[in-house]
């Protein structure tokens, strides 16, 4: 299941489709929003520095004239700033075609908390995404195909969901963190998709990863002068791919009729570190269905987010 071949220009046509990227004023998100938009699909570019996100805008506007691309301000660490974006979408009330669950931080060196006091690993990388996919549930059932997918990472196969220290209140290891956050996604979009086969929602949730991509995420969370913010400026441009080809297993799961429901892809070349997109390797921990239960019990609890049974 490979897209020898696939570039971000040359997706099929997206005309008449809205797409809400989250995180898309750098990096991954942004290369996604600008494929999306130069394949004719409205784009919202949803993030939480507004003056970043208009510049990005501004790009958008200028690469994909055809494409009606606007910002709207989005805090996955803020439950209240979801509620918001989500009721702004519900005003509207057009239909959300694609969800791309993009947005996130990395292996912060110190323990943080959210507005809602969930620990900010956690809290933006998946219950944020979590309440917003819910929120957002009924204009996505609205769309003649919606597609939800998840940004994961290949560091899930190294999380573990600890149940009794979710929060990392008694123990916080920034790794360990950010690989449990990552897992919590990949076991999202599996469980999202049980869950709209069961109640008929009508989703295809996926979830891809984009291998070693050089993105902003290193600097972003550990610091530019950190050592592995240097090590993948430097090393990584052996092993690595540009932002713009880390983007190309979301543009499949977004738009390839090939792409399964609950399927997650990533780059089909060594370790899956680069190439071009393929049926990933899916660690044992996140095809356990009765953690993804209850994770997502536990996501409704926490967030408040209650999402319909029928």
């Amino acid at each position: 299941m490979s897209l020898q071949g696939w570039q971000p220009g040359n997706l099929p046509p997206q005309a008449g489709k809205l797409a809400v990227v989250t995180g898309a004023a750098s990096g991954l998100g942004y290369e996604i929003a600008l494929a999306l938009a130069q394949g004719c699909a409205d784009v919202i570019v949803a993030g939480r520095n507004e003056a970043k996100g208009r510049e990005a805008v501004g790009k958008l506007r200028m690469l994909a004239p055809k494409a009606l691309v606007r910002f709207e301000r989005l805090d996955l660490a803020n439950l209240a700033s979801v509620s918001d974006f989500a009721g702004r979408l519900g005003t509207a009330g057009r239909p959300v075609d694609l969800l791309v669950n993009n947005a996130g931080v990395m292996a912060l060196p110190k323990r943080l908390v959210t507005a809602d006091g969930f620990e900010m690993q956690l809290g933006t990388n998946y219950l944020g995404h979590f309440a917003l996919t819910g929120l957002l549930l009924p204009l996505l059932r609205l769309s003649r195909g919606p597609r939800v997918v998840q940004v994961s990472s290949l560091a899930h196969r190294y999380g573990q969901i600890r149940f009794d220290d979710l929060q990392g209140e008694r123990r916080y290891r920034p790794w360990a963190a950010y690989f449990q956050s990552k897992l919590a996604s990949l076991l999202f979009a599996c469980e999202l998709q049980r869950r709209s086969d069961a109640h008929r929602w009508g989703l295809l949730s996926s979830a891809v990863h984009p291998g070693f991509a050089q993105t902003g995420l290193y600097a972003n969370g550990l610091g530019a002068r950190s050592l592995l913010s240097r090590l993948s400026r430097s090393l990584g441009k052996m092993v690595s791919q540009s932002a713009a080809d880390g983007a190309l297993p979301a543009l499949f799961a977004l738009a390839s009729a090939d792409a399964q429901p609950g399927g997650f892809y990533g780059p089909g070349g060594l370790f899956e570190f680069a190439g071009p997109p393929a049926a990933a390797y899916v660690f044992r921990r996140a095809r356990d269905q009765a953690v993804a239960r209850k994770l997502w019990q536990v996501a409704e609890q926490l967030t408040g987010v209650k999402w319909p049974a029928d």
